[in-house]
């Protein structure tokens, strides 16, 4: 390109001289139009050299294969000096993104269904978009420190589990987190600000199937009270009804409380490491 670019150039400065001269009959017509027609030639010829360059490169960027995404690449599948073709889909190495990645996980469809009845009761109220935040639980019992964010829920549920897949975006600086590993995950997906909860070793099955717990009233008397168990979250017990926000409950020594019996309440104090520790 360079040698057809001085050439242009030559000719160029020829047809601007020449055309001078023509007026002043100093060369004659037929020299100048040869002129013409070689600047003519050589401009072409530039455009066809700079073409070839581009198809230069083009067929040195097939000689890379560059990466779509950044990762970790591992072991190639394919040997140095083995024919691969353009026309075939050969898989050369498989890369793994780490930082983020991405967590599949599953949720019930009855779970799913009961969340959209309580949103409709305003009895909970969902998360703003893009902040549905969500922990791992590691293999070996650890909470995992970096908090994701859920990507999106599927629409369909999966006729042979009955569940509906989510996908959430987890950061992964340390690169503790590998493909392939198993965790559990806790998502929020609604919240209920006035929700009652109370430590389920609280809660006792009567014969009936009734769930009671035992309440110290206004004049330190023990009494028995049904409530209606929402759900169950971890060791904690969310009550629909029955109990009111700053009714104390018995967390311990309930055998020394009889009902109708009064008691002389203390504050629970748990143990150092105990989960089930607060009541409302």
């Amino acid at each position: 390109m360079a040698k057809t670019e001085a050439a242009l150039k030559e000719s160029q400065a020829t047809v601007d001289r020449y055309k001078e001269l023509v007026p002043i009959n100093a060369i004659s017509k037929q020299v100048y139009d040869q002129a013409v027609a070689t600047l003519g030639q050589n401009e072409a010829e530039l455009l066809a050299a700079k073409a070839a360059i581009q198809t230069a490169e083009l067929n040195l960027g097939y000689a890379q294969v560059s990466a779509p995404i950044s990762g970790r690449i591992g072991k190639a599948m394919v040997t140095e000096g083995a024919l691969v073709s353009a026309m075939e889909a050969t898989q050369l190495a498989v890369i793994r993104q780490l930082d983020p990645v991405y967590f599949d996980f599953t949720q019930s469809s009855t779970e799913v269904l009961r969340l959209k009845r309580a949103l409709e009761k305003k009895a909970l109220e969902s998360v703003a978009p893009g902040e549905a935040r969500v922990t791992l639980m590691l293999e070996d019992g650890t909470v995992y420190q970096h908090a994701g964010k859920l990507l999106f829920s599927d629409i369909a549920v999966d006729p042979t589990t009955g569940t509906i897949t989510l996908r959430a975006e987890v950061p992964n600086p340390e690169n503790l987190l590998m493909p392939g590993m198993f965790a559990r995950a806790e998502i929020i997906e609604a919240v209920s600000a006035n929700a009652i909860t109370i430590p389920q070793r609280t809660v006792t099955r009567g014969a009936a199937g009734k769930s009671t717990v035992l309440v110290i009233n206004d004049e330190n008397k023990a009494e028995v009270r049904t409530i209606e168990v929402d759900r169950i979250v971890g060791n904690k017990v969310v009550v629909a009804k029955g109990l009111k926000p700053g009714e104390r409950i018995v967390v311990e020594g309930s055998q020394k409380a009889p009902p109708g019996s009064v008691v002389r309440p203390v504050p629970f104090a748990p143990a150092s490491g105990d989960s089930q520790a607060k009541s409302n």
